[in-house]
């Protein structure tokens, strides 16, 4: 018998090796579709954390986490699970004058979106303020303002469940930070309309033995079970947990159906059990990717004894490892992926971008072919982390080129315009008005922004115009196999669009608070200044291996 567990622990580790080489091969750029019958994980490699999932008919939508970033609550479409677009988002501003400015990792949590009696629900928990939701006709919007259907401090990750008789119930789990309790899960009944929760919560489930910190509990019924699917064990180490009862208050079952095993996937879980038209089950979650934030992941899924199993079992100890490579759960040649590049028409920025607090008209217009920034005529900071006119996006893929073509109109000494790659550390190249005639392209970097640390000088040329091209190459950066990924950053500059050059030495980027690594642009000064952006154009760049 030990010999037998040993050739299957041989072959769980040439098929790590063999399937990582799929993943990570020589000169590939990242792609989702290996071809129209089979793709790869992550199929979002971008920072979507905390996803669900609803099916409605054949369509796909999708909503994850996007705490203080605005506009939130991002919906995404997709026809065939692998290849998804961004097409609205249910929150354009937070119901809270203090979001003038940015609550960085706070608000929206872990949200959760059904379809029912013919609308799209969103609930959602803020660990300060409480339980909101809101719902649409429509999942690309408009959306109802967020209703505040509970005041609460700590409940977090709420997800709601229609039964066959038309009550309804919200799950949720606790965050440590604001109440002191984690690891468990508790029901409240709500009004049938889902618009109020009725009574006090009840326990249901306690993982502080076997599952600790499980949390993001979403609430599904099959075959007379109630299901509740709640990641454990943290964010970059953790599992997946299924817990099953045949009444809605427990007592539950508890079984461990997804960890990562001999895979490179780290701490698998937390997301959506979604069916396709044909019947087939698939499991939607995250990988924590560490600089660029928690990247979607496709597992397939069937059922044992009424019990889910997640990806394959590998090593046969009757618990599911993620797949990298798979067929498509509904075969074809889309290639869709969620926006990055922006040629700034219209009258918007595109879906892609977010401001880092309430946004204001007062911040930008956007008008021919050009988005110009204004300045806000506040006095200096020691950083720019409680900035909130700052537009970005999440980075894209593995590595990739950010290129922007930027002008100063008007101003005053001192003002910039530039490119930033921004978390608790950042970086920015800078076009900087010195005089009327005079300007330089200056290179900041800040170490530790969320604790004030002041911006450095890493270098700095004179230039004699006010337009320039700013690009940054971002590569993943050597690291030891136990650590998370992370980023090296470029910054280059070039006059003619053609010829750039690079500026400083790679510098290594930093994830935000819950949220990845962010690349965009902004415009720091006085009132008088308004700084012009062309375009911004992603370039995926190939791996190495």
């Amino acid at each position: 018998m030990g010999k037998i567990r040993c050739i299957r622990l041989i072959l769980a580790i040439i098929y790590g090796v063999v399937i990582s080489s799929v993943l990570y091969g020589q000169k590939a750029v990242y792609d989702p579709n290996i071809s129209a019958d089979i793709y790869r994980n992550p199929i979002i490699h971008a920072d979507y954390s905390d996803p669900d999932v609803v099916r409605v008919g054949e369509d796909f939508y999708m909503v994850s986490s996007s705490f203080s970033n605005f506009p939130g609550l991002p919906i995404l479409h997709s026809r065939d699970l692998v290849n998804w677009e961004i097409i609205g988002h249910a929150c354009q501003e937070y119901p809270d004058v203090s979001f003038a400015v940015p609550h960085h990792g706070d608000a929206i949590w872990a949200p959760s979106i059904r379809y029912h009696n013919g609308e799209f629900f969103i609930y959602f928990g803020d660990p300060d303020r409480g339980v909101y939701m809101t719902k649409a006709k429509n999942a690309a919007g408009p959306w109802t303002p967020l209703k505040l259907i509970k005041k609460v401090v700590g409940w977090i990750d709420c997800c709601p469940l229609w039964d066959d008789d038309g009550k309804a119930y919200l799950v949720h789990a606790y965050a440590n930070s604001r109440s002191g309790v984690k690891s468990i899960l508790l029901i409240n009944e709500m009004s049938p309309d889902g618009e109020e929760i009725l009574g006090t919560s009840t326990l249901v489930f306690n993982g502080q033995k076997d599952h600790p910190t499980c949390e993001g509990p979403k609430l599904y019924k099959r075959n007379g079970y109630y299901y509740i699917f709640t990641p454990a064990g943290g964010v970059a180490t953790g599992w997946q947990t299924v817990l099953r009862s045949k009444n809605i208050y427990g007592p539950y079952e508890d079984k461990i159906v997804l960890e990562q095993g001999s895979t490179v996937i780290n701490g698998p879980h937390q997301g959506a059990w979604v069916d396709t038209p044909s019947g087939t089950d698939w499991f939607v979650h995250f990988q924590d990717k560490g600089t660029y934030g928690r990247v979607v992941l496709l597992e397939p899924m069937t059922w044992q004894e009424d019990w889910p199993v997640i990806g394959k079992d590998i090593d046969e100890n009757g618990i599911g490892e993620p797949l990298i490579i798979h067929e498509k759960p509904i075969k074809g040649k889309s290639t869709l992926v969620p926006q990055t590049s922006d040629n700034f028409e219209g009258d918007q920025p595109g879906l892609q971008w977010q401001w880092q607090a309430n946004p204001s008209s007062d911040w930008y217009e956007q008008k021919q072919g050009k988005l110009v920034l204004k300045g806000l005529g506040h006095p200096p900071l020691q950083n720019l982390w409680m900035m909130p006119n700052l537009l970005m996006q999440k980075f894209p893929a593995p590595q990739f080129a950010a290129t922007t073509e930027v002008s100063i109109q008007g101003g005053e000494k001192g003002d910039e315009v530039g490119l930033i790659v921004f978390g608790l550390d950042y970086s920015r190249i800078s076009l900087k008005k010195i005089s009327a005639r005079k300007y330089q392209i200056v290179l900041y970097k800040c170490h530790q922004a969320d604790k004030g640390k002041p911006e450095e000088i890493v270098s700095e040329i004179s230039v004699p115009q006010n337009h320039a091209y700013f690009r940054v190459v971002v590569k993943e950066a050597s690291r030891k196999s136990t650590e998370l990924p992370k980023a090296s950053c470029q910054f280059q500059y070039s006059f003619d669009g053609e010829q750039f050059y690079d500026l400083g030495e790679p510098l290594l980027a930093k994830e935000g608070k819950w949220v990845g690594a962010k690349a965009g642009v902004y415009a720091l000064g006085s009132k008088k200044l308004n700084a012009a952006f062309s375009s911004f154009d992603i370039d995926k760049i190939p791996m190495e291996k």
